[in-house]
């Protein structure tokens, strides 16, 4: 059965391999090299995945199948100038052979749930312009575009960025990012 529930120590080496792994997805879609290396957190994972366990502005979320970890999410709370607040998805991911079964859904749900209780006008999350199941994928939850980065490249794109794809098409359930 597909469910979430919020991380724990115990948790975290698992979340290191699947944080790697999102990584290491995500690097070859376009936008993904910028991301790796500005939006999200670096080596030693399991430390800066640890500390997020004991914020309480963060909530960091595990997906399972029969209670096997084979996916997370990480959300932080940011609050905002008028004194409200709202939720930032850093990272959703579901490992390949994992997808389409629910996983991504409840780890999403999760999310939004622990926002809605904190008080968040709303949840925020990026995705990949290269990466169309990720932007299908929180479609489907109910998320919206409000803003669109532009980038403009000075100098050479890195191989990972101008051999990326420019649309591709993978399964849903796919990292955030």
């Amino acid at each position: 059965m597909e469910q979430a529930r919020p991380a724990t120590a115990a948790d975290v080496p698992r979340l290191t391999e699947l944080a790697r792994e999102l990584r290491d997805e995500l690097a070859t879609y376009r936008g993904g090299g910028l991301w790796r290396t500005r939006d999200v957190e670096g080596e030693p994972l399991d430390a800066k995945l640890e500390a997020l366990l004991d914020r309480r502005d963060a909530a960091v979320i595990v997906g399972t199948i029969d209670d096997v970890p084979v996916g997370y999410g990480v959300v932080v709370i940011e609050p905002l100038r008028d004194g409200s607040c709202i939720g930032v998805i850093s990272e959703l991911f579901v490992e390949p052979d994992a997808r389409s079964v629910g996983v991504g859904e409840a780890i999403a749900s999760a999310i939004v749930d622990d926002c809605r209780v904190a008080g968040c006008t709303g949840v925020d999350v990026v995705a990949l312009p290269g990466h169309r199941a990720t932007k299908n994928f929180f479609e489907e939850q109910g998320f919206t575009a409000r803003a669109i980065t532009m980038h403009h490249q000075i100098g050479e794109a890195t191989d990972e960025e101008s051999d990326a794809p420019d649309d591709v098409v993978a399964e849903a359930d796919g990292g955030a990012g």
